[in-house]
């Protein structure tokens, strides 16, 4: 049994109940993952998928397409793969490879691997699941439906789904040296993949795809966007999340945080341990509760979730809401050179000419997290350093002594800037044409055809911005008449770090809601989500504060929507909260 009501609901003088009926009926009303309503649009509707059996696993090891290989075909028994504890039914599992060469540059193997895993019961859908980091391996083929510790997948649910290594051997950036293999990463792979797929597809169930779905999260949602600008006849819904859809400018963004990082520092290594002494897990926590004080309340209850995100960012200032330390630094307190620097890193990290590289991002409730600080003090030393140097910059870093943390802690941020929005004769594309969606805001195709959009994130993702999705999000809809939400919907996590973890409900299924758009015309105002506390079956998320009902769910809002508390009923269920 969990404590009292009184003891776990902390809410702001109540609103008279006459109010908060009014604003229930002006808004719509609550918040439950049922809460379907038929779409008021003239877009063209498109129809329901249609399944079929699986014909013959074993013949598709012949199957045949142009630049093709396939090296097996192998049936899957069921129970083989388990999501959550559950079985996944029996299917076939396809592997191969498009494109093989050898890179002109380094001399080294490239092909575009995959795998298919076709189910022996289809539902006439298929999804490509778009992998995240550098790529360079084929991982399996499931489907991921959005959030942390899924509770089912594409392919448990009937899709036949496709899993690639976009080009590359390896998940390393020396890919980079090859000019078509930082193709391919950007955005080729799938051009490639996507006609091989939905035929390969017709030869196992006699007949093709109904409806198509591309999905995944951090670079996995940057593919999607690109998917979504470069190839909206080709897919008729699109699941992102926490998208890296500007991922050189956020990478570089990252190496001028580590900078100011390291000059708080405690000493001169390069470390990512002696990055984090410059803003401790003491003193991350205490920003967290900071933010909490000025912000928790805002949505109607003390909760530790902060759903009025933007009125959160007016609501509380660093310099005056976080006590300037008198001395020595105790995790108390931030030092006035701490003050200056991470609040400018929130704000937008700067160049050297003083102007903004990437996003603001907001303050939120899980900056005292590991999976908000290994982005900061690891990830920046290790992975954003071998990104941009080797796949984004032009020329490339050479391989030889190439030191990650001396780069990023070193280099010149205008440098960085320069040489990845360069060209030469070699590398004709520019990280920023190959690897960002062209004209994100421009969708007019994919409206116009019936497809739809469903994307979310973490708003506190340390490394891609929920502002810079926002942003997007406004961008596209000022493109539309001020309004997009017909055929694009866009979704905040309070608390979330990067696609998943922070003290936040970050289990939810945000695939079903998109098909069910997509194919039956019901668009969803909000998405119900869960806290993965003890015993939860996805996994549980340590960020979960213990004074949390293990289950606690919330509403997921469409944006610019807040969940609020109606003023009664269980504070840890979905349904006493309103999106308004």
């Amino acid at each position: 049994m969990h404590t009292s009501k009184e003891t776990r609901l902390k809410t702001i003088s109540a609103a008279p109940l006459a109010l908060v009926a009014t604003l229930l009926a002006a808004c719509g009303g609550g918040g439950g993952s049922s809460g379907f309503i038929p779409t008021q649009s003239a877009l063209p509707g498109l129809g329901v998928a249609t399944g079929a059996p699986l014909k013959d696993c074993a013949s598709l090891a012949g199957f045949a397409f142009a630049n093709t290989t396939i090296t097996s075909a192998s049936s899957i028994a069921a129970g083989t793969l388990t999501v959550a504890g559950k079985p996944v039914g029996a299917h076939c599992q396809v592997k191969g490879s498009m494109y093989s060469r050898t890179g002109p540059v380094d001399g080294q193997p490239y092909a575009v691997g995959f795998e298919m895993r076709l189910p022996a019961n289809w539902n006439g859908r298929f999804f490509y699941q778009a992998n995240g980091g550098v790529d360079g391996s084929v991982v399996t083929a499931t489907g991921p439906v959005g959030g942390g510790g899924g509770l089912n997948n594409a392919l448990n649910l009937g899709f036949a789904v496709i899993s690639s290594d976009a080009g590359h051997q390896a998940p390393t950036p020396f890919f980079g040296l090859d000019p078509q293999a930082r193709l391919d990463y950007g955005y080729q792979a799938v051009a490639k993949l996507t006609p091989m797929a939905k035929t390969l597809i017709a030869s196992a169930y006699g007949k093709g795809p109904d409806r198509s779905y591309f999905g995944g999260c951090s670079n996995g949602g940057r593919h999607t966007m690109v998917a979504m600008s470069r190839y909206p006849d080709d897919y008729d819904g699109f699941l992102v999340g926490d998208p890296g859809f500007r991922l050189p400018l956020a990478a570089a963004a990252n190496i001028v945080g580590a900078q100011n990082y390291y000059a708080l520092a405690d000493t001169t290594a390069m470390t990512a341990a002696n990055l984090g002494t410059a803003f401790t897990q003491a003193e991350r926590t205490m920003v967290s509760n900071a933010v909490l004080a000025r912000c928790d309340a805002l949505d109607g209850a003390i909760d530790g979730l902060v759903q009025d995100t933007a009125a959160c960012q007016a609501a509380f200032n660093i310099q005056r809401d976080v006590p300037t330390c008198s001395a020595s630094r105790d995790g108390t307190c931030l030092s006035a050179a701490q003050k200056q620097r991470i609040g400018q890193l929130f704000a937008g990290a700067l160049d050297g000419k003083g102007k903004k590289i990437y996003s603001s991002f907001p303050f939120d409730a899980g900056l005292g997290t590991n999976g908000w600080a290994v982005w900061k003090f690891s990830n920046s030393l290790n992975l954003d350093s071998g990104a941009v140097g080797f796949i984004w910059q032009v020329p490339p870093e050479s391989q030889a002594g190439f030191n990650g943390a001396t780069f990023t802690l070193t280099s010149n941020i205008d440098t960085i800037l320069a040489k990845i929005t360069s060209t030469n004769s070699l590398y004709t594309e520019n990280s920023l044409s190959f690897m960002t969606p062209p004209n994100p805001s421009d969708l007019s195709k994919l409206k116009k055809r019936g497809a739809k959009v469903m994307a979310y994130h973490g708003t506190s993702d340390p490394i891609f911005s929920s502002d810079d999705t926002q942003r997007w999000y406004d961008e596209l809809a000022a493109a539309n008449n001020g309004d997009a939400s017909d055929f694009a919907r866009f979704y905040r996590v309070p608390g979330m770090n990067h696609c998943s973890g922070g003290p936040a409900t970050d289990q939810f299924d945000m695939l079903t809601p998109l098909v069910n758009w997509v194919e039956k015309g019901q668009i969803v105002e909000s998405v119900v989500a869960s806290a993965r506390g003890a015993g939860n079956a996805g996994g549980v998320n340590t960020d979960v504060p213990a004074t949390w009902a293990a289950n606690r769910t919330r509403p997921l809002c469409a944006y610019p929507k807040v969940a609020r508390y109606k003023g009664i009923g269980d504070i840890e269920k979905a349904e006493s909260f309103a999106c308004m």
